[in-house]
């Protein structure tokens, strides 16, 4: 058994798969972090709060005098230069348990791939002495814990990640428009979500929380069968959230759903463009580590052309 352990610690990246294998969420997390810093060896592992605490990019209600205007000058878009006090970020984690989370081709699950993605994102925020708290939902708020900064959080959050059990429907706008009323403080909200629901109504969400000066970060939880569609022979399709079904061969629809696949994609960047919010795709098939690997070293590139 310890040998085993000494080999996936040896090894670069987890595939998703043998994430299951390893233990509760809280080891887990620790695993996915480490196999991080491995992927970041090139680049010191700033963290984070780091990345996101050098500027903020403006918001309504945000003062004149505060924006860097030769950041302006240069990239022609709004950034608020942050003060000492308030590098100190908040986050809260917001994973969509729905049923459609339910889906997976392999060997995991779109809600198991989130539920790792949030305990590995709980583990390495905690690491760097920031708070981080979670809410589990899919057409309402099912289960809440409070920001935090001590590794106990991470446990708890780890818990309530294993207890969440997928739920027919999902409403991301209104659990978007509640936490924006809900989080007095300005800080980071990363959502864990397929993002299957009214695209027009999430895009509103995500507004509001901008409006109300924090940072969105989407992370869109996507299975490779759903992305390539590369079914054959005669198959029965199930909605999984009260669809109808559909029996038919997938080479006589296939264009159908990409087109469709393709309109959804353009609708949820735009969506994020227009609201500054960070768009990460992630394919259940690709290590955790080298998602959030990928996506802070765009972060900190993008960080490093402000300065």
């Amino acid at each position: 058994m310890a040998l085993g352990r000494q080999r996936r610690r040896r090894a670069r990246y987890l595939d998703p798969a043998i994430l299951k294998t390893i233990g509760p969420l809280d080891v887990v997390a620790r695993e996915v972090v480490e196999g991080l810093r491995i992927g970041m060896h090139q680049s010191p592992l700033r963290g984070i709060s780091t990345e996101f605490t050098a500027y903020r990019s403006y918001a309504q209600g945000d003062e004149a005098r505060h924006v860097d205007w030769k950041v302006y000058a240069r990239t022609r878009r709004y950034y608020v230069k942050l003060f000492e006090a308030e590098t100190n970020f908040e986050a809260n984690l917001l994973l969509d348990a729905s049923s459609s989370m339910r889906y997976g081709s392999g060997a995991i699950t779109k809600l198991e791939y989130a539920k790792f993605m949030a305990a590995s994102l709980a583990y390495l925020i905690v690491d760097q002495n920031d708070s981080v708290g979670l809410a589990v939902f899919d057409d309402r708020l099912r289960r809440y814990v409070p920001p935090k900064s001590t590794f106990g959080v991470v446990q708890d959050i780890s818990r309530e990640l294993e207890q969440a059990e997928p739920r027919p429907k999902t409403d991301i706008a209104e659990l978007l428009h509640e936490f924006a009323r809900r989080i007095p403080r300005r800080g980071i909200v990363f959502i864990l979500s397929d993002l299957f629901d009214d695209t027009g109504a999430f895009a509103k969400g995500v507004a509001h929380l901008r409006f109300r000066g924090h940072n969105v970060v989407v992370l869109q939880i996507m299975d490779p069968y759903e992305l390539d569609f590369p079914f054959r022979g005669m198959c029965r399709f199930v909605g999984m959230e009260g669809e109808e079904e559909l029996i038919t061969r997938p080479a006589r629809v296939r264009d159908s759903y990409m087109a469709e696949l393709g309109a959804f994609a353009r609708a949820i960047r735009k969506a994020c463009f227009q609201n500054r919010a960070d768009h990460v795709l992630a394919n259940t098939a690709t290590p955790i580590e080298v998602v959030l690997t990928n996506y802070l070293l765009r972060r900190m590139s993008e960080r490093k052309a402000l300065r």
